[in-house]
């Protein structure tokens, strides 16, 4: 019964689904129907619930990743952020009532997770959702796929955010080459894809990740100790081959290694018999990441078949992985699919690293497709072609690899406000001001590595990619988070808003090797930022600089920061310092603009780190109304920082005034006498005033010559005593009235014999 009246109520609602879900090959017809899935067929979904308080966790990652909040770097735990921003408990048990209700058989997920995962057939499907389950030629895969035909309707009262699985339009696919298939492409011979001699430390002087290490950090005593790194698979592994990896190249790994379903998807990835399984990302995932932190806590495989159940225990699982590997590429039907869960790894200190894709400039579908590595909530890794000094040694120099994925976001992704910075995007590098540019950094992707896979023959020199890059970032930032732990202070997080703000500064060529040569597709390595290999690839001064003793910075706000005066006025706005990175010193207060002669006065005229000062701001009478800016700077040694109060300096409103001469009378019985009233006026005052008179008593009359006043003037009021009118005083009220204002004078009348 209670399902029955669930039902009922929810039906009355007929709510959507946040994103979209249909492919644009349907929704424009350019793809016809081919048939519809056997109502029969079992598919697996993830119902992912939508955030609460939007608003609120963008203003919350403004102040986590701002030096100057108070809450810099004060991340969430997944307990948390559920409750200020995920689902309530009643939202989930609706949605899994809902399941249950249309035959759904719920198999995972979890509140902190905002899913729940379900398997039931297409039959079960098509009724909950409100839609036909198709099958469409693929237009440029040799295969067909599945898709709803209409956007998905659900019999609930709220609308959920997005269902994963009702399409399988985009096969994920690893972002790696092999040089032979990159020969065939470009018709040229295998053996000269590279020019050069690697000088790794693997068989036939490959790279492996332990060079990677030496190049980019060196030989510093940081090995990710105490750090939990993950990676996304969209396939298991055998570990077989890491082993044998590891046995080749006379290395031993220490790090506990975890095969975790995240959906039910197989853990194993076997290359033999009917299943065909190549492990050779998921193997090579792991030797660069080892290879960078070899002294990790834990990795982490995160295996799954949807993109929301993958990422979404990667944002629950104990421990956290706080630095992330992704080497996957895929096209969602809604590119803002995956944004609640990469601002939700922000809000908890953790960093997504993306490779930026091995076909040059990104495009929209595809193997150059950008996503996810233009979101602008991950780091985008872009390639490199590197040589060090020697086996295991130095960075020696680097140029952008030839099919390093980048550009500007097909997606039409924003640009983020870090790529806003002044410095960031230039005639040079060609970046777009107004969408997301990538990659942000990048590191080698050139076919040098060694790789062991299949349980078969390893290779070396055979495979290239900016998944190479990516999981060597993710180790680089496990090295970070450990110098962040042992100097008792939380992780680094997301770090593109930091190393964009040091990249715009002098320590930029002490954190990253700035790459200047090369080409990929529709753009060049430039110095700076460019849109091949972002800021470049990392120097041990990165590690350093990410994970040193915060900088001391302070800022200031004000309170009002709007104030209206009048000319000769005064007012004033409350001057407050927030101060982070432990700052403490005192900062002097000056002001500036407003009319000519406005004066400022601060009490106190200094703020020693966090407190408040009373700005007062004194007008000139003659100052001319209108809209000014006021600038309070403070300046604490070489630091200064600024506020702006606008101010409105206000006009004189248009009005009169009433006023008599003599104020007092004194007037014989039978007799007359005259007191001229005048109007002053102010703010351009011109209308008529007419004059009327009370109080004169009633054998007495008062007349006025002129009866009105325009503007700015006067009249003269006779007053006519009568013979028999009372002796003594009376109180003459003169009244000016001139539309529905009105103002007075008073005159005292004296009767006397």
């Amino acid at each position: 019964m209670a399902a029955v009246v669930f039902l009922a109520t929810a039906v009355c609602q007929g709510q959507s689904v946040m994103t979209h879900h249909v492919r644009d090959v349907v929704r424009s017809g350019r793809m016809q129907s081919t048939g519809r899935l056997p109502s029969n067929q079992v598919l697996q979904l993830n119902l992912v619930l939508p955030l609460r308080d939007q608003a609120g966790l963008e203003g919350l990652l403004k102040d986590l990743y701002n030096p100057t909040s108070a809450s810099y770097h004060e991340f969430l735990t997944p307990q948390q952020f559920t409750s200020r921003f995920g689902p309530t408990q009643e939202d989930y048990d609706t949605v899994l009532r809902f399941a249950r209700t249309y035959g759904l058989q719920v198999v995972g997920g979890s509140r902190d997770a905002m899913d729940v995962q379900v398997k039931g057939t297409v039959a079960n499907i098509e009724a909950a959702f409100h839609v036909n389950m198709r099958t469409y030629r693929h237009p440029t895969e040799n295969r067909d796929f599945y898709s709803p035909d209409t956007e998905p309707k659900l019999d609930l009262p709220f609308n959920l955010w997005h269902i994963s699985g009702l399409d399988n339009f985009s096969i994920p696919h690893p972002l790696l080459v092999n040089r032979n298939d990159y020969a065939a492409a470009h018709g040229i011979d295998a053996y000269k894809v590279v020019s050069h001699a690697t000088t790794g430390s693997g068989p036939s002087a490959s790279f492996l990740g332990s060079d990677m290490r030496g190049a980019y950090y060196g030989g510093g005593p940081l090995t990710g100790a105490g750090q939990n790194l993950g990676l996304l698979e969209y396939l298991g592994t055998d570990l077989a081959d890491l082993t044998t990896y590891y046995k080749n190249v006379g290395q031993t790994n220490n790090v506990p290694i975890t095969l975790l379903s995240t959906d039910g998807t197989s853990t194993s990835c076997v290359y033999s018999g009917r299943s065909r399984c190549d492990d050779t990302e998921q193997t090579l995932d792991m030797t660069q990441a080892l290879g960078m932190a070899p002294g990790l806590n834990s990795l982490v495989m995160y295996v799954g078949s949807t993109d929301t159940a993958i990422i979404g225990a990667m944002t629950t699982h104990n421990p956290l992985p706080t630095t992330i590997g992704c080497s996957w590429g895929w096209t969602p039907a809604d590119p803002n699919t995956l944004n609640p869960y990469f601002e939700k790894m922000a809000a908890q200190g953790q960093n997504f690293f993306a490779a930026s894709g091995d076909d040059s400039t990104w495009k929209a579908t595809g193997n150059a497709a950008a996503w996810p590595a233009d979101n602008a909530y991950v780091v985008s890794v872009g390639g490199t072609d590197l040589i060090t000094a020697s086996a295991g040694g130095p960075w020696k120099s680097e140029t952008a690899w030839a099919d390093s994925g980048g550009g500007i976001s097909p997606d039409s992704i924003a640009i983020p406000s870090w790529q806003q910075l002044s410095g960031v995007i230039n005639s040079s590098n060609k970046g777009s001001t107004t969408l997301r540019n990538g990659p942000d950094v990048s590191a080698n992707a050139n076919f040098t590595f060694y790789t062991c896979a299949d349980q078969t023959t390893c290779l070396a020199n055979e495979y290239g990619g900016t998944s190479f890059a990516a999981p060597m970032w993710a180790g680089l930032i496990a090295l970070v988070n450990q110098q962040l732990a042992l100097n008792g202070q939380s992780t680094i997080g997301f770090i593109n808003p930091t190393i964009y703000a040091q990249n715009v500064t002098s320590s930029y060529a002490t954190n990253f090797h700035d790459i200047t040569s090369g080409t990929s597709g529709s753009y060049s390595a430039v110095t700076g930022y460019d849109l091949v290999t972002g800021w470049g690839s990392p120097t041990a001064g990165l590690v350093a600089a990410l994970s040193g003793p915060p900088t001391p910075t302070f800022s200031l706000s004000a309170s009002p920061s709007s104030v209206s005066i009048a000319p000769g006025g005064n007012g004033s706005s409350t001057i407050t310092s927030t101060v982070g990175g432990g700052f403490d010193s005192s900062i002097s207060l000056s002001a500036s603009g407003g009319p000519s002669g406005t004066l400022f006065a601060f009490t106190p005229t200094s703020i020693t780190g966090a407190g408040t000062s009373s700005l007062g701001i004194t007008v000139p009478s003659g100052a001319t109304p209108g809209a000014y800016s006021i600038t309070v700077s403070g300046t604490s040694g070489s630091l200064v920082e600024t506020t702006t109060v606008s101010l409105t300096v206000t006009g004189a409103t248009p009005g009169f005034s009433m006023s008599a001469s003599p104020t007092t009378i004194s007037i014989a019985r039978s007799s007359s006498g005259n007191v001229t009233i005048t109007s002053a006026v102010t703010g351009g005052f011109s209308g008529t005033i007419s004059l009327s008179a009370s109080g004169e008593g009633s054998q007495n009359s008062v007349n006025f010559s002129p009866t009105s006043i325009t503007g700015a003037g006067s009249s003269t009021m006779k007053i006519t005593v009568g013979r028999r009118a009372s002796l003594g005083n009376h109180t003459i009220t003169v009244t000016g009235t001139s539309g529905g204002t009105s103002h007075t004078a008073t005159v005292t009348l004296d009767v006397i014999n």
